[in-house]
């Protein structure tokens, strides 16, 4: 059987693509890559070699849903930063946006997580070093974080 190397891209319905496009380019700092007027946006992350990283197709401002929790679908995306500083940036930025709804410590992953204007949960996380996993290796914790402590460990 063939190994799937990682997730190239993700797309997402959402009421208008172009809001949704304005809200990822403001929090992420992705860039448009093509769009398809009044239909959909493509947006790769700075750095990225993919082609397009996120894709937003408009469904109109009827559409309804999210529903988390309630409908079996997809639950949340998660996005890697670099460093813990850029997590610690990445707070500031979702905070003054609205978008920030939650802090995890997950032993070797530090995460923050919120909703884009359609109610699309995502989680922003660092990636602890490998080699400083320990316990965490093979355990799923939640616990609150504390960035400022794990700034000062990794930072």
């Amino acid at each position: 059987m063939p190994a799937i190397k990682r997730l190239n891209h993700a797309v997402l319905f959402v009421r208008d693509a172009a809001r949704a496009a304005d809200f990822y380019t403001h929090a992420f700092g992705f860039e448009i890559v093509t769009s398809i007027e009044d239909r959909a946006v493509f947006l790769r992350a700075r750095g990225s070699d993919n082609h397009h990283d996120l894709g937003l197709f408009s469904l109109g401002e009827a559409a309804q849903g999210p529903f988390t929790g309630q409908l079996v679908g997809l639950y949340h995306l998660a996005w890697e930063v670099e460093t813990i500083r850029d997590l610690a940036e990445m707070r500031t930025v979702l905070a003054k946006l609205g978008a920030l709804t939650g802090q995890s410590d997950h032993g070797a992953t530090k995460s923050l997580y919120g909703r884009d204007p359609d109610g699309n949960e995502f989680e922003v996380m660092w990636l602890v070093p490998r080699d400083q996993w320990g316990d965490y290796d093979r355990a799923a914790v939640t616990r609150p974080l504390n960035l400022e402590r794990e700034l000062a460990r990794f930072g």
